[in-house]
């Protein structure tokens, strides 16, 4: 046990009770914690309070009490000396104070008398060694305490645990998982060098200082002379290709830390295949699970992945991959920790950053399951935002990777750590330490680092599931008009005398149609329900989720310019930005002109200012928005034209980076829909200034086309 208050004066006097060894006046250790107390103070001023720094105030706050029991206790210190170095403490526990009165929860940690944990022992340990203070044995070996097994499933959540009717039908067929005869019990740990050392501030404050390092990537191999993963009509870009042979001579966590839009969903789907690690499970926000099984689609066609939907209801047991959701993860932790995982992806890692939270914990408890029953699973922590308050952040993908358990590095990483030849105390070992973290699996490439491998100007479409009630009442009004255009189909082939045969439609008559409807839908007006409205209403169903999107992608890539059709789309998004402590911009339809300059000068200019909301008609002509790369399309519009002059307000001469488009679009609506057809409008548009042939069906506009597909969906012939 660790000593008392009392025993540590008794000590702390037989250490430093002789004036001769140590003059009062210089008091080594004060001096430290006002250092120390400091720095605290000026990380809860940033809100930036991690676990370490919130250990590092509670030893501080028992040091101060400890050294004011040796002031007042040394018979030898004079009476003015005694009351100078009283005051200086003093000065401490004041700071301490109104930090715990900034964060509230420190209050509780300013009565711990005792350094109780091995990380608080420790650094204890260190500051009083720092002081040139005399430590018996026993206060400087200290030995960390061997770790309780915590359960998968918390006893809070066990009655929240449900378990999808095919999950039973897998495990009746298999009610055995195949044993990995790889896995042996742990080594006993030599001891090492660096045992005795507090790292985990240290290896966060190497990556704070940067320590004088380059790019936090890891080393990867050559790109190979063929590329040997990509399947039919696709083809892996150079840095991808790298990362994925690393993967293949046998590297398996890695914290793939890339740019948006450099394609880490794709890397991951075929780290996957190249590492065997089925069945892999990955935890992704709901913005992106629907993009997650298509991405698994075309890109391992021979794979099956299935989505996890609220109680699993439709999950293929027998998938190869199975995406979850953050929000929905912790009703299936009971069945996906007994399902034989070899590996996990975590989508958007920093969600995880907050380890008090049930989605961190619901995390980490998977990883360690997973480590438990397979000796070398693949772990994939993709962010493009790895740190957003403080590099303490690192520490749940740290501990999810396996590569720490947040009081200190795992073997591996303490193994090259004890290869330094170096401690805290040598300056040489923050960049050796930082490197030595790097190269467990840190990748991190830049769009500019890379833009010889992509297209000057990419559309990414994120599909989105609209699955409260609000998106259900989309799909009813789809099916409504759907079923009234069929009607009016089978009056007009029924007049002629025909039979109407289900899955087999006349195009002229669709069009007809859809041409009539369309016409009556313009005269029609507000309040109508038709195409229109039905467009709007997905809008603004999405509008939460492409402003949520938006505020993740900020955090990487600093400016973004998001798009909007309607009004109430753009002011619940600038009310989400708000609330995100975003600095946003405006360009709407009624700004004077001056106004809507002084907001456009803002957003190139001021870097404080985040996001650009703009009118997709309104913003879409005439405007130079190059300080950003990365445009938030949250609508889509009815014309290819519209689209592509929006993106054009990014992607002109003047920007610097490649520029990536992202569409929001609501999956199993007619959203989908309308984005196919823009494309194809596009894609006309270049083949017709190619000088190739146009389709006959080009002179459609989306609207009608989006009609006609409503019409032949619900005739059986879509």
């Amino acid at each position: 046990m660790p000593p008392t208050a009392s025993t540590a004066s008794r000590t702390s006097s037989r250490r430093r009770g002789a004036s001769s060894a140590r003059k009062h006046d210089d008091a080594p250790l004060i001096p430290i914690l006002a250092r120390k107390v400091r720095e605290v103070e000026a990380k809860a001023q940033r809100g930036k309070l991690g676990p370490t720094n919130r250990v590092k105030f509670q030893v501080i706050a028992f040091l101060v009490r400890e050294e004011r029991a040796r002031v007042k206790g040394d018979t030898e210190i004079a009476d003015g000396a005694r009351a100078e170095l009283l005051k200086r403490l003093d000065g401490v526990a004041t700071i301490l104070a109104k930090t715990a009165a900034r964060d509230t929860s420190l209050i509780q940690l300013l009565e711990v008398d005792q350094a109780t944990s091995p990380v608080a022992r420790r650094m204890r340990r260190d500051w009083l060694l720092e002081s040139g203070a005399e430590l018996p044995d026993d206060e400087l070996i200290i030995t960390d305490v061997k770790p309780v097994r915590a359960p998968v499933v918390p006893a809070g959540l066990a009655d929240r645990q449900v378990t999808p009717p095919q999950i039973e039908t897998r495990r009746e067929s298999n009610p055995f998982l195949a044993p990995d005869f790889s896995l042996r019990a742990p080594a006993p740990t030599p001891r090492r060098r660096l045992d005795g050392w507090e790292l985990m501030g240290p290896l966060y404050k190497a990556f704070e200082t940067g320590a004088g390092g380059g790019a936090a990537t890891m080393e990867l191999p050559p790109v190979p002379e063929f590329d040997r993963l990509s399947p039919k009509g696709l083809e892996i870009m150079v840095h991808q290709s790298r990362f994925l042979e690393a993967v293949r001579a046998g590297h398996r966590s890695f914290l793939l830390a890339d740019e948006p839009g450099l394609g880490k969903t794709a890397e991951s789907v075929l780290a996957a295949s190249v590492a065997d690690a089925y069945p892999l499970l990955a935890v992704v926000p709901n913005v992106v699970k629907m993009n997650w099984a298509r991405e698994v689609e075309r890109w391992t066609p021979q794979r099956r992945a299935t989505v996890i939907h609220g109680d699993g209801a439709q999950v293929d047991a027998f998938a190869d991959v199975f995406i979850v959701n953050y929000e929905v993860l912790d009703r299936h932790l009971s069945w996906l920790a007994t399902l034989g995982l070899k590996g996990m992806v975590v989508d958007e890692a920093h969600f995880i950053k907050n380890l008090t939270s049930q989605r961190s914990q619901n995390v980490l408890g998977l990883a360690t399951r997973i480590r438990e029953q397979v000796s070398d699973p693949l772990m994939l922590a993709l962010t493009g935002t790895p740190l957003i308050n403080d590099v303490e952040d690192f520490d749940a993908i740290w501990r999810f990777l396996g590569w720490t358990n947040g009081e200190k590095p795992g073997p591996e990483l303490m193994e090259k750590l004890d290869a330094t030849g170096l401690t805290p105390a040598d300056k040489a070992f923050y960049p050796e330490a930082r490197d030595a973290v790097i190269s467990m699996g840190i990748v991190r490439r830049k769009k500019k680092d890379v833009a010889a491998d992509l297209p000057d100007k990419l559309i990414a479409d994120l599909p989105v599931e609209l699955d409260d009630e609000y998106g259900r009442s989309i799909r009813d009004a789809e099916r409504e008009l759907g079923e009234r255009l069929a009607a009016k189909y089978r009056r007009i082939i029924e007049a002629r005398g025909d039979t109407v045969v289900f899955g087999e439609v006349d195009e002229d008559i669709v069009r007809l149609v859809a041409h009539g409807e369309l016409e009556e839908t313009k005269a029609a007006g507000p309040g109508a329900e038709n195409v229109f409205t039905m467009v709007r209403r997905i809008g603004q169903a999405k509008a939460h989720l492409a402003a949520d999107y938006a505020v993740q992608l900020q955090r990487s890539v600093d400016k973004v310019v998001f798009f909007a059709k309607h009004i109430d789309v753009m002011d619940a998004a600038e009310a989400h930005f708000a609330a995100s402590g975003l600095r946003t911009v405006s360009i709407r339809g009624d700004q004077t002109t001056p106004a809507r300059q002084q907001a456009i000068d803002a957003f190139n200019s001021d870097p404080d200012v985040a996001i650009a909301v703009c009118s997709l008609t309104a913003a879409g002509v005439g405007l130079n928005m190059q300080a950003a790369s990365n445009v938030v399309l949250a609508e889509l519009s009815w014309t290819a034209a519209e689209q592509t002059q929006a993106i054009d307000r990014v992607h002109r001469i003047g920007q610097d980076e490649p520029v990536t488009a992202w569409r929001i679009i609501a999956a199993h609506t007619i959203d989908t829909k309308i984005a196919e057809l823009i494309d194809s409008k596009q894609g006309l548009a270049a083949r017709a200034l190619d000088g190739e042939a146009v389709d006959p069906t080009s002179s459609d506009s989306v609207q009608m086309s989006a009609l006609m597909h409503l019409l032949r969906q619900s005739l059986g012939a879509a």
